[in-house]
């Protein structure tokens, strides 16, 4: 007999359920959410359980608790935080093209600022964490792992924390990106040539020249996955709404202000 599958907790699985609701518009923002002992009821979980999760939906931006009153759906691209890209990965089903290029357009705000401080602080740290690629296997899942691994491990080693907080907070969607990014070929090929010209960088101890291999592959994993042809060969058909380009243009404003910088 097989390995039997662990069943969701109850926590789990109403959060699940009620974002899947939400995306779907069973719930649409706007409307409010049924009373406490229906929605428990319809759920088949504890009021306690209901609430604790309540508290996370609300905590992450998709509900409006209010005292007294029907709990309101809010319009989570407009409301949500970093969050709830992270929901949308993970209940919403397939990954479209639009969202992999929002992301990695995200990264390509971000990466060349952290790599050039990472060659600055610790050029040696810096060829440590690139010498992981040398024996990769060509798989999208192992390059995906080494990307995330390798730009963390910059973003750490640049001395400024806050790189490194960002890209937590996006783990899951960016780890989810990467996974897809990495199907096609051309997309290892490309890597192997970014991470052997910042390897060079890496070992001259040269911060100028790091930080312009980084931008011009950063920018070539963007502009590749704009090509209105890259969604209909390469990622499945898009179940996220068309605002996300407004979700991912507040988190870019942020980080510009985080970081001092104009998006």
């Amino acid at each position: 007999m097989g390995e039997w599958s662990r069943p969701p907790r109850p926590a789990a699985y109403a959060e699940s359920a009620l974002i899947a609701a939400i995306v779907r518009g069973t719930y649409a923002p706007g409307t409010t959410l049924p009373a406490e002992r229906q929605l428990a009821a319809l759920l088949g979980v504890t009021r306690p359980t209901l609430r604790e999760v309540l508290q996370r939906l609300e905590r992450d931006g998709w509900l409006a608790i209010r005292q007294g009153k029907p709990t309101i759906v809010n319009d989570y691209w407009r409301d949500g935080s970093v969050n709830i890209l992270s929901s949308l990965v993970s209940h919403g089903g397939a990954m479209p093209a639009s969202l992999i290029a929002q992301l990695l357009e995200v990264r390509s705000t971000l990466a060349p600022g952290y790599v050039r401080a990472a060659i600055e602080r610790s050029a040696p740290e810096v060829v440590r964490l690139l010498g992981a690629a040398s024996d990769l296997p060509d798989t999208p899942e192992a390059y995906a792992a080494h990307d995330w691994a390798l730009h963390r491990g910059l973003a750490l080693a640049s001395g400024n924390p806050v790189y490194a907080l960002i890209l937590n907070s996006l783990a899951a969607p960016f780890q989810g990106v990467l996974r897809h990014h990495y199907r096609a070929p051309a997309a290892r090929q490309a890597a192997h040539t970014f991470w052997q010209a910042l390897l060079a960088a890496a070992v001259a101890a040269d911060p100028d020249a790091a930080e312009e291999v980084t931008h011009s592959a950063m920018n070539r994993a963007y502009v590749t996955w704009r090509r209105p042809d890259r969604g209909a060969t390469a990622a499945p058909k898009a179940r996220f709404p068309a605002r996300m380009a407004s979700l991912v243009a507040q988190v870019r404003q942020g980080l510009a202000r985080v970081l001092g910088r104009r998006a």
